[in-house]
Formats: C-alpha cells, structure tokens, sequence
C-alpha cells in the first residue's frame, strides 16, 4: 500500500474544478465531496497538508464586476471589495460543510485576515494560525480572496499567492515541504499542439508560459499562466508543483500518497 511521503503538501482545488466559472455562483457540491474524501483517506496514511481553494465563480465574477486586481481601487469600489470578500467566504463556506461532512478537522484561515499586498503581491503575512493548526494535526484551510493593499487600497489575493506565503513561513521554520499539488479541470500543461507536457524545469518555465492561456471563465488572476508564475517561484524555494486533472476519481489520493498520476511536474 502506498504511504504518504515526509513533509507538508500544498494543495489547491481549483475554482474551475469546484465551481462553474462560466456560470454565476454554480458550486459543485459532488466534486467537493468526492475530493474530501480522498484526502481525508490520504491522511489516515499519514500525508499533511495545508489546503487552499479557488474563488471559482463566486469571487472572480464580483472581482471582476467590481474592477478589482489591476490596478489602484476608488472610493466607489469599496463596496464592491466588500461584497468580493462576501462572495469568495461564500464559497468557502461551501467547502468547509464538505471537509466536515468527511470527518476532516477544517480550520479555516482567511487571507483577507492575515495577509498585506503591496501592489498585488504580499508585503507581510501573519500565518501563526496555520503553523499551529498544523502543530495540533489540524487541517488548515485558506482561499482566494482580496486583502488590505498598501499600494492599491484593496488587492486579490490568489490562492496561489496565499500558499507561496505559507510555503516561505514552513521554509524559514526549517519544516519540510513535500510538494505543490494544483488541480483543475485539464490534465496539466499543454504544449503548442494541445499535448500535456509530462515535466517542466524552472529554466523551461518561461518558455512552457507562452503556450499556457488564462481561465475557460471570468479569472481576474490570470488562470494556468499564474499557475505558472508561482509554480516557478515554488521551484526556486526548491519545492515542485504538480499541476493535474483533480477530475479524475483517486488522483488527489494518489498524488498525496506518492503515486504517478500523470499531469506536469514542475521542478527546480
């Protein structure tokens, strides 16, 4: 039986695999439940993991509709801001009830709490709540979601964003980090023909970047090429990504517990 290697896993539930971001607010409570289960059974074989999900169709369309990401924010968007980080807890709620459902121990950390942008990317990040939840065997959970930004008022603060942040605090704490495990709804990077490249090292990225577009729906962060961003910065602190079909039934179990589940590893 496969058994979980040593270290943390980052793991990511897209928001196209969670919701319908082509529709409002659609929430696909199945996929939820289905990918609770397996990783509630990959932690009965011991993997460790910080989980974080996407806004999917809730927090990208009112971003999106509200203007919010690029750029410096107006007195007249701060409602919208607000009604984003409404719209973004909405979906986690949905997620928690699923993590509970399957037994999970779900502690819930809000980036729009803990973190500071600068410009779009993180000036400080506050994470003793997800190092303790960790510590008492607990399993942390953030999202996509805005935060407070020096520079622009109001910020998104991507998935991908919040667990690089937590990925630099388990470094500096000398605790290990397995690997990075995104999943969305296509299995992995395409090339120039629509192939699955099976492995990307960090001196490949920017060339892999090119053939990688943004998201089938409304995504103010910027879709696979994002993905591609932090899964290069992951691979500069050391850590590999494994970008994957989390459609697929028994992958995410799979994954966590050190099988081959196809898709595209970036490595450093």
């Amino acid at each position: 039986m496969a058994r979980a290697r040593r270290g943390i896993a980052l793991v990511k539930w897209g928001g196209s695999l969670l919701t319908d971001k082509r529709a409002v607010e659609e929430f696909r409570k199945p996929v939820a439940a289905r990918l609770a289960d397996e990783l509630r059974r990959a932690r009965d074989q011991g993997a460790r993991v910080v989980l974080g999900h996407g806004a999917g169709s809730f927090g990208h369309a009112a971003a999106a509709r509200h203007g919010l990401g690029g750029g410096p924010i107006g007195p007249g968007q701060l409602v919208g801001a607000a009604e984003t980080q409404d719209r973004a807890a909405s979906l986690h709620r949905l997620v928690i009830e699923e993590l509970l459902r399957a037994g999970l121990p779900a502690f819930s950390v809000a980036p729009s709490s803990v973190v500071t942008l600068e410009g779009g990317r993180v000036r400080s990040a506050r994470l003793d709540a997800v190092f303790g939840a960790l510590e008492l065997a607990m399993l942390p959970v953030l999202y996509g979601d805005v935060a407070v930004d020096r520079s622009w008022g109001v910020g998104v603060c991507s998935t991908e964003v919040a667990l690089l942040a937590v990925a630099r605090g388990l470094v500096r704490r000398g605790i290990p980090v397995r690997s990075a495990i995104w999943l969305g709804d296509t299995a992995g990077v395409w090339d120039e023909h629509g192939r699955t490249i099976p492995r990307i090292r960090l001196r490949e990225l920017a060339s892999a970047a090119r053939h990688a577009g943004g998201s089938a729906g409304t995504d103010v962060t910027g879709g696979m090429a994002h993905r591609l961003a932090c899964a290069g910065a992951f691979a500069r602190l050391g850590i590999s990504s494994l970008i994957a079909d989390g459609r697929v039934p028994g992958l995410l179990r799979e994954a966590l517990l050190g099988g081959q589940v196809g898709g595209t590893v970036v490595v450093p």
